[in-house]
């Protein structure tokens, strides 16, 4: 049984005040808690699961990473308007700033969470290990961010570049995903060099534009005025890397 300090510091996480403090963050659902017990198992602090679940998850992880708990308080600590079998709670990644020497991701300021989530796991769909984020990107660790990556938040390496200062520190190509550049389909394969993705409704800012050394467009037919920044990153990616 779970006490209600145990209760109150698991529901804190929703919050990214306590998860900074703490260095912590919440993984929930059978599949994805899972799938980061075996990839990162080092990093999960405690996973809550009910009985039965918890029986066919023997040899995942060590037995005391793992405390039995009620529907009621699967309930009580869960994020999920259904909650489903577990709850894991996981140590923050470390962060350096990365250096480029194949393909890397970078976003300005796109705030949504299901959005960003996404575009983690296209990314590893795709080999790209290094996303990059602007001030005013989505917190990695918002749980609609951490639902949305499937795992892939523990086999992609997410930098937050604070100072905005990175990627002019860039020699690689740099392509712009803009609605004004040259057709996706003009451009040669290639394994080196650096997407930029922008605002959900903004796109990119003009200073991050101005760095680039290519715009790259997907051609529209249809009449819709923009495509969604996951997407759009899906699409190019596919077109552009060897």
């Amino acid at each position: 049984m779970l006490s209600k300090k145990e209760i109150k510091d698991i529901q804190s996480l929703s919050l990214k005040k306590h998860r900074d403090e703490t260095k912590l963050f919440i993984a929930e659902g059978p599949k994805i808690v899972s799938e980061l017990a075996q990839l990162i198992p080092f990093q999960i602090q405690m996973i809550y699961g009910l009985e039965d679940w918890v029986k066919q998850c023997t040899g995942l992880i060590e037995p005391s990473k793992f405390t039995i708990i009620s529907q009621t308080e699967l309930e009580r600590i869960s994020g999920l308007k259904t909650p489903n079998n577990a709850v894991a709670v996981i140590k923050q990644f470390s962060s350096v700033e990365p250096v480029i020497f194949s393909f890397a991701l970078y976003l300005d300021t796109i705030q949504d969470p299901g959005n960003f989530g996404t575009i983690i796991r296209t990314a590893d769909w795709f080999g790209v290990q290094n996303i990059i984020c602007s001030t005013g990107c989505a917190d990695l660790y918002n749980s609609k961010v951490v639902q949305s990556t499937m795992a892939s938040i523990a086999r992609v390496d997410v930098y937050y570049d604070e100072e905005d200062k990175w990627l002019g520190k860039q020699s690689v190509p740099k392509y712009a995903a803009t609605l004004n550049g040259r057709p996706v389909l003009q451009f040669e394969k290639t394994n080196h060099g650096i997407l930029l993705v922008g605002n959900e409704s903004k796109g990119l800012r003009k200073e991050v534009v101005e760095m680039a050394t290519e715009k790259i467009t997907i051609p529209r037919k249809g009449s819709a005025e923009s495509l969604n920044a996951a997407v759009a990153s899906g699409i190019i990616l596919s077109h552009l890397l060897s």
